[in-house]
């Protein structure tokens, strides 16, 4: 996709070339209207300011980004170091982007292309529904890891867990300890990819095994917290407390939720798993140290991650067309899981 010049941005807003430049660079010699006005039109038109274009001529071009939505969490500190290692033992450039949980990852991500001279992208983590035409402006080979793309009838390429398998599986498992009333913690209702796909099969699971879903047990992530992290848990697990909702079992969407739904029964003067039997998700090192350890789908992060540069390098050679990988998933059962008590 050709990108729009300053003349055009310039002609659009109803202002000289000069004005949109001084509005690039922040120069106060410009309205606050002016220059929110400018601004707009170039997040619109994803237009990248040209002004280091000598530079990036003589700079290497062989440089691959990963997006990364949610930076703080552990469960992506192991696929980074695989990412890194494998993009520099091939003597590529590696760039990592922090993606807000307010951002949109393609929008970054065609930012950035633009103005590294991108070969290839990971998008790791975040939300997987955008549209076509947007994806579409992306010039490079991506690969989206950690998130199943299984919807896009094999357009776009991906290297993940089967998530409403291993959800299921979980749930599963809760089912046959003798679990009729879990609870669930789960990602913000807009999410469509990952914790709509882990809410999927908890809701088969129950349907499988005969019972009623209720959606009163279902406890979702609000838009202001951070998804998967242990506030999030720890607030869910409250709310759940004081709705008097009877549960006897909570399966929280990560096993950072699972630790803060813990604290919250601990706070309550519940026992774990005596009073209620807790269960996560992705296997983090900490889940098998925690007391009680908690019992979790263990995902290959390091496989996942191998599996994806491997690709992302095929894309970029044309050794390979799209793709979607799914890999196995572990149960792992600890001590924070039980029957449920009479």
């Amino acid at each position: 996709m050709e990108q729009i010049t300053i003349k055009e941005i310039a002609k659009m807003c109803g202002v000289g070339v000069s004005t949109v430049s001084r509005a690039i660079n922040n120069h106060p010699d410009i309205s606050d209207e002016t220059r929110r006005k400018v601004l707009d039109v170039i997040q619109k038109y994803n237009y990248i300011p040209n002004n280091s274009a000598q530079n990036l001529k003589r700079s290497a071009s062989d440089t691959i980004a990963v997006l990364i939505k949610g930076i703080s969490n552990p469960f992506f500190s192991d696929m980074i170091q695989v990412f890194e290692e494998e993009t520099r033992r091939k003597e590529y450039c590696f760039i990592l982007q922090h993606v807000e949980e307010s951002e949109d990852e393609v929008d970054v991500a065609i930012r950035i292309e633009k103005e590294k001279r991108l070969k290839g992208i990971v998008f790791l983590g975040g939300i997987t529904n955008r549209p076509d035409e947007k994806l579409n402006q992306l010039n490079v080979p991506f690969v989206f890891s950690s998130a199943d793309m299984a919807d896009t009838d094999g357009k776009y390429s991906s290297v993940s867990i089967d998530h409403v398998k291993e959800s299921r599986k979980m749930v599963d498992y809760l089912c046959d300890c003798g679990h009729k009333k879990i609870a669930l913690l789960t990602a913000r209702k807009s999410d469509s990819s990952v914790g709509f796909q882990r809410y999927k099969g908890y809701r088969e699971s129950l349907e499988a095994h005969g019972i009623e879903y209720d959606e009163g047990l279902v406890e979702w992530t609000p838009d202001d917290m951070m998804t998967y992290s242990m506030a999030a848990g720890y607030k869910l697990t409250n709310d759940l407390l004081d709705s008097g909702k009877e549960f006897t079992c909570i399966f929280a969407a990560s096993d950072r939720m699972a630790t803060g739904a813990c604290k919250a029964l601990f706070n309550a003067g519940w026992h774990i798993p005596e009073d209620c039997s807790v269960a996560g998700f992705d296997g983090l090192g900490y889940a098998t140290y925690y007391e009680p350890s908690i019992t979790t789908i263990n995902q290959p992060r390091k496989e996942i991650a191998e599996a994806t540069i491997s690709l992302l390098f095929d894309l970029i050679n044309k050794k390979q067309t799209e793709k979607r990988i799914v890999l196995d998933a572990e149960l792992v059962i600890g001590k924070s899981t039980a029957a449920p008590c009479s």
